[in-house]
């Protein structure tokens, strides 16, 4: 998969050539220089050597020993026009690792379930958001047991003992992270093969992410589903290592207000009944929501079929809409006009959605005006419960 499985720690660590001269230096610059006893006109000279994996210069050889660079840095001062130097050793190659590892930013959440993140450091404060198990994110700043961190869109405090830090966190991120491919073009194919000329299994949108297998030859092979895989090019994909990340307040609670939704829009089931049922049950949705809007017209019918369904109303279409005091224009006549000249189509077609299981209420088995003060479900100048 070419570049996409090397963690945070695996690159400091292949940097680690990189950070060992910038330690000799340094260490060099702090160094004290003793330089009382050196006598006017004399000029040190003391060359840097610094010796990995066994290489050596000609004039000095220099071994590692557990992980302990010995390193040589030449110090220069100026003083009266003079120039003195003074030769330092002893850089620990694992105290450079260490410092490396610590800069790590990587954080990642330690809970069961999920951990609020609050604007302020503080149990007081407002919560911003949450974030859940098996989610990470980036270290802004740290105080006083407290962590700020940055996950998705989500940006807060949280307190430490909720959070792992260092190796922990970079061992739970590969565990749980996965390769992601997010689409960077208006409409991507996945192919059923390496291929051009390959068939499609699906298309995917710009912004839109599937998990990532591997890559070759200018494709990413992407997971369809739980046993497919296809094929996309790799040119028009970014692929990332990615965790899942946290939550703002204000991406729960439209979470939340989809899932009611969904709740409430779920197939009841179809009732089996006559045509003239149909039309019946057309015909008190125009006399009651005749001038509300489709959504409006299916709530009404979900209405009288919930009653159907529910064993507490007569169990036919016509025994709910006729009982006694429940809809005035089955009782007043109205239905009646209705059916003589024909409900409308849109009135039609929410009764038969209606008797096939719609629902956009839910289970509700009521309805009045929305200014009555009930509560429910308001949909157009109804409230429904």
């Amino acid at each position: 998969m070419g570049g996409f499985m090397f963690s945070k720690k695996e690159i400091l660590k292949r940097s680690l050539a990189g950070l060992m001269t910038a330690a000799i230096v340094l260490t060099g610059v702090q160094t004290p220089v003793q330089a009382d006893n050196l006598q006017d006109e004399v000029t040190l000279h003391a060359g840097a050597t610094a010796v990995m994996n066994g290489a050596y210069t000609e004039e000095t050889e220099q071994k590692t020993d557990n992980a302990d660079l010995q390193a040589g840095a030449a110090l220069y001062l100026e003083k009266d026009g003079e120039e003195l130097a003074e030769a330092v050793t002893e850089v620990d190659a694992g105290a450079i690792v260490e410092e490396a590892e610590k800069a790590s930013d990587t954080v990642m959440a330690n809970v069961s379930d999920a951990v609020n993140v609050r604007v302020e450091p503080s149990e007081e404060a407002e919560v911003a958001g949450k974030l859940y198990k098996n989610c990470g994110g980036t270290i802004l700043e740290q105080a006083d047991g407290w962590t700020k961190l940055t996950s998705g869109e989500l940006t807060g405090w949280t307190k430490d003992e909720f959070l792992l830090f260092g190796d922990e966190a970079e061992a739970m991120q590969q565990e749980v992270g996965s390769l992601k491919a997010t689409v960077k073009t208006d409409a991507l194919r996945v192919r059923k093969e390496a291929s051009e000329d390959a068939g499609i299994y699906t298309v995917l949108a710009l912004g839109e992410s599937v998990t990532a297998v591997e890559e070759a030859d200018g494709w990413v092979t992407v997971q369809v589903d739980e046993d497919t895989q296809g094929y996309v090019r790799a040119d028009y994909v970014d692929v990332a290592f990615t965790v899942e990340t946290g939550k703002t307040t204000e991406q729960i609670e439209a979470e939340k207000k989809e899932e009611e939704k969904k709740k409430l829009s779920e197939n009841r089931g179809a009732v089996s009944c006559e045509t003239s049922d149909v039309t019946l049950l057309a015909a008190l949705i125009q006399c009651e929501a005749g001038r509300e809007s489709y959504e409006g017209k299916l709530a009404v019918g979900a209405v009288v079929m919930n009653r159907v369904r529910s064993g507490s109303y007569p169990g036919s279409i016509s025994g709910v809409i006729n009982a006694p005091s429940q809809f005035p224009p089955a009782t007043n006549g109205k239905v009646a006009a209705v059916i003589a000249n024909g409900p409308s189509a849109s009135c039609v077609e929410a009764a038969q959605a209606a008797i096939d299981g719609a629902t956009n209420v839910g289970g509700a088995t009521h309805f009045r005006a929305a200014s009555s003060g009930q509560t429910g479900v308001v949909i157009g100048n109804h409230v429904f419960w």
